[in-house]
């Protein structure tokens, strides 16, 4: 989950030495990767291994959603959980993504990229769209 180290946990599995670390902003840099999300979130087949070429790692959204389908395609990767005291998570999600309920640009990624991918997603954006008319 973001707001919980992961950029941290990032820096330092690669200083450890596992190479490249997969973290949403990888997303930023190559969109193109998306695809693989949305394949997944519509439960068809991913290439995950095209997904994570050059990659030895991975944390935070999206991957973080799909760990059951990361820990059966590699079974013998060890998993790193990161948590955070809820209130001080909500806190930092506060002073940070949330702030003064204007949406980040992480939001809207997220956002944007659920409804792109989740079809209970662009049911709930479609139903709200209704009701807000």
């Amino acid at each position: 989950m973001g707001r919980t180290g992961t950029l941290s946990l990032k820096i330092a599995l690669e200083q450890l030495g596992h190479d490249k670390c997969f973290h949403m902003f990888e997303l930023f840099q190559k969109p193109e990767r998306i695809v693989h999300f949305e394949n997944a979130a519509k439960g068809e087949k991913v290439d995950w291994d095209g997904l994570f070429e050059g990659y030895q790692s991975a944390v935070d959204f999206p991957v973080a959603e799909y760990y059951k389908e990361l820990a059966d395609q590699y079974p013998d990767a060890k998993v790193v959980l990161t948590v955070r005291d809820p209130e001080s998570w909500y806190k930092s999600c506060t002073d940070t993504i949330f702030q003064a309920g204007v949406p980040s640009p992480m939001q809207l990624v997220r956002t944007l990229f659920l409804a792109i991918v989740s079809p209970i997603t662009r049911k709930r954006l479609k139903y709200s769209n209704t009701m807000a008319g």
